[in-house]
């Protein structure tokens, strides 16, 4: 499904010493995710006694598998040339991608808009070089209320129906989640075909609702009461009203769906290695957490369709 020997180089005819191939290399650190290998040490050690496994990366002898050394040299290729990024990418638009109908008898559509954005008009290119990813130092607050920190960076995922992961961007740590809504969307409406955009409160405000808009997505986003003195109360009341007649909004019902994205930042965390990092650089680590993406969105949609 992944198909990665059609983003590497075929070296077939080329003068000089060919290198390692790739795509077994490639094939293998999806591997080392799906397994939650921590080292290429333990890595190649796996390799090298597991006859199924080295025959599907590539390799048929032991003798073929490379050095730790030339397992190094080729991540820092695909880092450099973001190759997990750019497979996920083909991966999402093939299989999450809608054709568009033919327009109503008498209807207009108006010309396919340039998807740019922010408010002064930047676009996708410019949005994201304007993203800090330098390492640094986070805060939140977990589910219980109390604050953690952690030192490195953070990813900001959206996830499509049934669990699917469809982009992704990486940033500094410290980074407010909001300022990665509007280039994150842009992202996921080049790969997708979607009618709504669900996020939390953190997400509230005007700048993002119209560019979900604009985008011609619905925006379902939980309010913020803190921004409007007595909000929060009346929000209480009006909910114990729905709740005495039995009423629920169609809103409220497709805002549930947003519960599948914790979960599939749960399976990255904890199945397919974010948790387990040690490379340095944001290049590196994006690449590194790319490789689990990979194999995390094949995992999905495997279960989606079966």
């Amino acid at each position: 499904m992944v198909r990665l020997e059609a983003f590497l180089l075929n070296w077939a005819g080329v003068t000089g010493r060919p290198p390692a191939d790739r795509v077994a290399l490639a094939r293998s650190f999806v591997t080392k995710m799906i397994y939650r290998i921590n080292t290429t040490k333990w890595l190649i050690d796996r390799l090298i006694k597991d006859k199924g496994l080295r025959r599907i990366c590539g390799w048929e002898r032991q003798n073929q598998v490379p050095s730790e050394s030339t397992f190094s040299r080729a991540f820092s290729e695909f880092a450099e040339s973001e190759l997990p990024t750019r497979v996920h990418e083909a991966l999402t638009v093939k299989t999450q991608k809608g054709k568009q109908g033919r327009p109503n008898k008498g209807e207009k559509r108006p010309k396919e808009k340039r998807r740019l954005e922010r408010q002064q008009g930047m676009s996708l290119p410019q949005m994201l070089e304007d993203l800090p990813r330098q390492c640094n130092v986070g805060t939140k607050r977990n589910s219980k209320g109390y604050k953690t920190s952690w030192t490195g960076y953070k990813l900001h995922v959206d996830v499509a129906d049934g669990g699917i992961p469809v982009s992704c961007v990486l940033t500094s740590a410290s980074l407010h989640d909001s300022q990665v809504a509007i280039p994150l969307a842009t992202i996921t409406n080049k790969r997708t075909t979607n009618l709504y955009d669900l996020m939390d409160s953190t997400y509230d405000a005007p700048e993002i609702k119209d560019h979900s808009r604009l985008l011609g997505h619905v925006p379902i986003i939980d309010t913020k009461p803190r921004s409007i003195p007595g909000l929060k109360q009346e929000l209480e009341d009006e909910a114990k009203r729905q709740k005495r007649v039995g009423h629920r909004l169609a809103e409220d019902i497709r805002y549930n769906e947003r519960s599948s994205a914790e979960r599939v930042m749960g399976r990255i965390k904890d199945d397919f290695g974010e948790n387990d990092i040690r490379v340095r650089g944001d290049k590196k680590v994006m690449c590194h957490l790319m490789f689990g993406f990979l194999a995390l969105t094949v995992d999905q949609l495997m279960r989606f369709v079966t």
